[in-house]
């Protein structure tokens, strides 16, 4: 009798599906999918993806299947350490995942195969990069039949890519809301009229969705989903597609807090201090991997990935994430994910059962959690006591650093000037008891030339998984 647990968010796809049996992740291909899957393999469409960093790579496992009345082969992919979503992504995440999709697309093209889909949550970042993790997303192709996926790139993809660089980049939060992308004509009306006059944008999303509202009461439409189209014209499409996307581009602008380490009140030296702190800390607990929240563009989440440490990134200023992935990408970093994240407002489960896509608490625990001037923002910012505060830590890893920074210091004094203050527990008695409750605090540090301390914390009550983590396999 198995003990394995089928994942809820890939239900969908008769072809097969993702399980967990004994804490590894597994993807079962169902007979359905066998000749696809073989399809796939025997073109040597698989090994050039692989090679090429554009498809996860999986072995063949021997082990009982989920389903087994249903079952072909049993894989196991290439662990990809943490899962994010297309509404955590910042907006040159994106435009790398829609190119990926692409390009992945042409190479299958001269295998004589194509995406059946082309759905954005198919794709994750590993080590820094766009990655398909879908082995199954393949089908034979057919001369003359139409690209079943090519309205689904333009709902994920292309439509909020668009929002996002003609409107603002808050748009890609639209994607908790539409977890199978953007409806067209809503992209439309959205986009201002100058869109229009961009030859792909007006045909891929203005002409598509007057299509699909014109056409949306009969069996067939005229759109590049449902026209016959010949090995030529789907290319061409595909180059369209690209053009369209490679066009879009973000402009920086300052936002609150991307430029917060030019406005900080620390000193070179206090700056300094609190780095070898960091680093010093890290390198004593050796943590399997972190989260730090409330990154901003970075600095600190570094130390952790220069140590080869996966390190998930969050913040909830888009404009900040997409500055920390561009450096990134230039350093090579492939061991650092920046997500959009509001801590006060976490990812929460979304999609069939509330089960298809995780909350951010349930993609967790992690080894370590960082939270460096980042309680005064809860507690001062959200009305958030610290009693909740630590609750929420403890939930989230083993071990925490971090900081405290105190009412006098002129960050606080900055917050406090455009509000009563009415928060006159929030003191560092008040913190240390708070954080007592459910951290050891194993060290405590002066941060030099401020007011701030950084401390190093050990969870009392680690969550559960933590604990099979650490027992001996």
């Amino acid at each position: 009798m198995t003990t394995s647990k089928i994942v809820p968010g890939s239900f969908r796809d008769p072809g097969g599906f993702v399980f967990i049996h004994q804490g590894t992740i597994y993807r079962q291909v169902n007979q359905h999918g066998r000749a696809d899957y073989d399809l796939l393999i025997g073109s040597g469409l698989y090994d050039q993806l692989v090679e090429e960093g554009l498809l996860i790579a999986h072995q063949e496992a021997d082990i009982e299947p989920a389903e087994a009345r249903l079952a072909y082969k049993i894989l196991r992919p290439e662990p990809v350490p943490f899962i994010s979503y297309p509404y955590e992504w910042c907006f040159s995440q994106l435009k790398q995942a829609a190119l990926t999709t692409l390009k992945i697309q042409r190479l299958a093209l001269e295998s004589n195969l194509s995406l059946k889909d082309c759905s954005a949550y198919n794709i994750q970042f590993h080590k820094s990069r766009a990655v398909l993790i879908d082995s199954l997303s393949f089908e034979a192709y057919e001369e003359g039949k139409p690209w079943a996926a090519y309205q689904q790139f333009c709902r994920h993809f292309l439509a909020p890519l668009a929002l996002m660089a003609y409107k603002d980049s808050w748009m890609n939060s639209l994607f908790r809301v539409f977890l199978d992308g953007f409806p067209l004509d809503l992209t439309s009306r959205l986009l201002p009229g100058r869109s229009r006059l961009n030859p792909s944008l007006a045909m891929h999303i203005h002409l598509h969705a007057s299509a699909i509202r014109r056409y949306e009461d009969q069996p067939s439409s005229p759109t590049a989903s449902t026209q016959k189209m010949s090995r030529t014209s789907l290319l061409g499409l595909i180059d369209s597609l690209q053009r369209a996307v490679e066009k879009l581009t973000f402009k920086l602008t300052a936002s609150e807090w991307s430029d917060y380490y030019q406005i900080t009140n620390y000193t070179p030296s206090g700056i300094n201090a609190k780095k070898e702190l960091i680093t010093e800390m890290i390198g004593r607990i050796n943590p399997s991997d972190v989260w730090d929240l409330g990154a901003n563009t970075g600095q600190f989440s570094q130390i952790a990935s220069r140590s080869g440490i996966n390190t998930v990134a969050f913040d909830s200023d888009p404009m900040a994430i997409e500055i920390f992935y561009r450096d990134v990408l230039e350093r090579e970093d492939q061991f650092t994910l920046p997500l959009v994240m509001d801590i006060t407002n976490p990812s929460p489960a979304l999609g069939w059962n509330n089960q298809e896509r995780d909350s951010w608490i349930k993609r967790g625990p992690t080894d370590l959690v960082m939270a460096l001037a980042l309680v005064h923002h809860l507690a001062i910012g959200n009305n958030t006591p610290l009693e909740s505060i630590a609750r929420l830590f403890s939930q989230l890893s083993n071990w925490l650093i971090i900081e405290f920074i105190p009412r006098e210091d002129s960050q606080v004094q900055r917050m406090l000037s455009f509000r009563k203050d009415i928060f006159q527990h929030y003191t560092r008695q008040d913190f240390e008891r708070s954080f007592s409750e459910y951290f050891s605090i194993a060290e405590k540090h002066p941060v030099a030339d401020s007011s701030r301390s950084i401390y190093l914390m050990k969870n009392e009550s680690p969550p559960l998984s933590l604990i099979h983590i650490s027992e001996p396999t």
